[in-house]
C-alpha cells in the first residue's frame, strides 16, 4: 500500500499511508479508536475507494480494487461481529459463495469443509448446525471459510474480544499453524500483551497517519503507548481513599436465570469488581438488579430499604443504570444523533405535555459531552459513525442524565484504545469519589484487579468468594472462578 488517502466529509480518515505486509507475518495494526486502522482494511479489501495511492496485490498495481479483484488475489477479512448463517450447517457456511454448478453435493461439501479444519489441526462437526456452536466455535467457521477461498492475506479484526483464555490459546494455535503454511496475517487488538506474544511486526497508526513500524522484538509496551497516544500516560488505575461503609444496593439470596443466592453490596463512593468465567452469570446478575431480567427469589435493596425492581424503566426512576456489555446493540441507537441518544432515557425531564423541549435535549448534549470529553464534529453526528471509545462515553452520558447513583459497567473497556480505556478509568474514579456506588463486570483480570476496592467472584452462578483489596491475587481469583475450591 502506497500513499493511500481516504477522506470523508470533514474529515481525513487515512492520510497519505504506506504499508508493506511480508509473506507468512503476523502484522500487528494498533492505533486508537479513530486512528484509520479500520478504513485501512476497507481500502484493502475494496470495501472504500481510496481518494488516492496505490495497492499492489502480489505485485499488480491498483488505483481502484473491488472486493471481487481482492478476494481473488486472496485477501480476507474476519470482522469483529460474526457473519454466518446460522440456519446453514457448518461446511455450507464454509463454502458459502463457492461455484458449485447446478446441484449441490452435499457429501463434495462436507468434505471440503473437513478438510480445510484438518489444515487448521481443529475437530469440527461439519454437518452441526451453525446456531448450535459457541461463540468461538462460530470464529474458527469464520477463519475456515476465509481459508476456503484459498486466502493468502488474512485480517483479524480484534479477534479475541468474546473469547475465554482457553479459546485465546486456542486461536493462538490455530494462527500459529496458518502462519506456519505462508499465510500472512494482519491481527488488529488493543490488547498489548497478544501484540508481544504473536506479532513479528507492529505499525502503529494515529489520527489517520503512519507513526512507525517496528520489529516486536525489539520495541516494549510503554513505547506503543506513547506512539499510539502521542503522549505519556499518567497512572492507568487512579487511586481513591474516600470510600464509606454505606451500602447503597445490596442483594440477598437473589436468584435470577443463572444466579443463584447472591449475596453482594456495593457502597457509597465504592468501585466493586464482579469476576468470572463466561457463563458465570455475571452479566445475568446485573440485568437482574437493573430489572430486565425477573429476579425469582431473594430480595434487593437500595439505601438500605427493600425494592422490587419491575423494568428497566423503574430502576432508571430509581437511579440504577447500566452501561450494557454490548453497546452497539443494547446501549445506545447508532443511526440516532449523539444529542438524541443521551437523552432518549430522560422523557420525563425533556419533555413537556408530550412535546420534546429541543432546547434542553441540545443543553444535555453540550453538557455530557464537554464533561466526558466525546470526541466529534457535531452532536447531530449519527453514533455509528464515532469510534468505539466515544460511543461508550454516548452510553455513559446517557445514564448519568437520568441522575444513576448506582452505575452498573459490564465489560466497560472492551474493543476501546489504551488512551479511551484511560479516559473511561478516570471518569469511574471520579463517580465514585462524588458518592455514587459502582458495579463493575470484566473479562480483563488486570483491569478487575487495577479498579476495584473489592471483587466478587461468580462461578457457575454461585458465588464463590468474596476479597478485598489486600487479598488481591489473580491465581486466587481464577481459582475462585473455575471452582477449584
Amino acid at each position: 500500500m502506497k500513499n493511500i488517502t481516504k477522506t470523508y466529509p470533514g474529515v481525513v480518515a487515512i492520510d497519505n499511508i504506506s504499508l508493506d505486509f511480508r509473506r507468512g507475518e503476523i502484522h500487528a495494526l494498533i492505533g486508537e479508536n479513530g486512528a484509520g486502522k479500520s478504513t485501512l482494511i476497507k481500502c484493502l479489501c475494496g470495501a472504500e475507494t481510496p481518494d488516492s495511492g496505490v495497492m499492489e496485490l502480489n505485485g499488480v498495481p491498483y488505483t481502484r480494487i473491488s472486493p471481487r479483484d481482492s478476494r481473488q488475489h486472496g485477501v480476507e477479512v474476519i470482522y469483529q461481529e460474526i457473519n454466518l448463517i446460522d440456519d446453514l450447517s457448518v461446511a455450507e457456511n464454509v463454502c458459502l459463495g463457492d461455484e458449485i454448478g447446478k446441484w449441490v453435493s452435499f457429501r463434495k461439501l462436507n468434505a471440503k469443509a473437513s478438510r480445510i479444519f484438518e489444515r487448521m489441526n481443529v475437530a469440527m462437526d461439519v454437518k452441526k448446525m451453525v446456531r448450535d456452536l459457541s461463540t468461538a466455535q462460530q470464529q474458527l467457521v469464520e477463519i475456515a471459510k476465509a481459508l476456503s477461498k484459498d486466502a493468502q492475506l488474512l485480517v483479524l479484526d480484534e479477534p479475541t474480544a468474546p473469547l475465554t483464555t482457553n479459546e485465546v490459546e486456542n486461536l493462538f494455535s490455530i494462527v500459529g499453524t496458518l502462519k506456519s503454511h505462508g499465510v500472512t496475517m494482519i491481527y488488529i487488538s488493543h490488547r498489548l500483551d497478544e501484540i508481544f506474544r504473536i506479532s513479528d511486526r507492529v505499525t502503529v497508526l494515529r489520527d489517520g497517519k503512519f507513526v512507525e513500524t517496528l520489529n516486536t522484538a525489539e520495541t516494549d509496551r510503554k513505547t506503543l503507548i506513547k506512539l499510539m497516544v502521542g503522549r505519556e500516560l499518567s497512572e492507568t488505575y487512579p487511586r481513591r481513599s474516600n470510600i464509606t461503609d454505606i451500602p447503597v444496593i445490596e442483594t440477598r439470596n437473589l436468584c435470577g436465570s443463572v444466579p443463584r443466592n447472591i449475596n453482594i453490596h456495593v457502597n457509597k463512593g465504592e468501585i466493586v469488581g464482579l469476576a468470572g468465567l463466561v457463563g458465570a452469570g455475571r452479566t445475568e446478575l446485573a440485568r437482574a438488579i437493573f430489572g430486565a431480567d425477573k429476579i425469582t427469589a431473594g430480595e434487593l435493596f437500595l439505601d438500605g430499604q427493600p425494592i422490587k425492581i419491575r423494568s428497566p424503566k423503574h430502576a432508571i426512576q430509581k437511579g440504577i443504570g447500566l452501561i450494557p456489555e454490548d453497546r452497539k446493540q443494547q446501549g445506545c441507537f447508532l443511526y440516532f444523533g449523539i444529542d438524541w441518544n443521551i437523552s432518549i432515557a430522560n422523557m420525563p425531564s425533556i419533555s413537556r405535555f408530550g412535546f420534546i423541549k429541543h432546547k434542553r435535549v441540545k443543553q444535555d448534549a453540550i453538557k455530557y459531552r464537554d464533561l466526558l470529553d466525546i470526541r466529534t464534529p457535531s452532536l447531530d453526528q449519527l453514533v455509528v459513525n464515532l469510534s468505539g471509545g466515544n460511543q461508550q462515553k454516548v452510553v455513559l452520558a446517557k445514564t448519568l442524565a437520568t441522575n444513576s447513583n448506582v452505575i452498573i459497567f459490564d465489560e466497560p473497556t472492551r474493543g476501546i484504545d489504551v488512551g479511551a480505556k484511560q479516559e473511561i478509568y478516570q471518569l469511574m474514579t471520579r463517580l465514585a469519589d462524588e458518592g455514587n456506588a459502582i458495579l463493575m463486570i470484566s473479562s480483563d483480570m488486570e483491569e478487575l484487579l487495577g479498579m476495584s476496592d473489592r471483587l466478587y467472584v461468580l462461578c457457575e452462578g454461585r458465588l464463590a468468594g468474596q476479597l478485598k483489596r489486600e487479598e488481591f491475587d489473580q491465581v486466587r481469583v481464577l481459582e475462585l472462578a473455575s471452582g477449584e475450591e
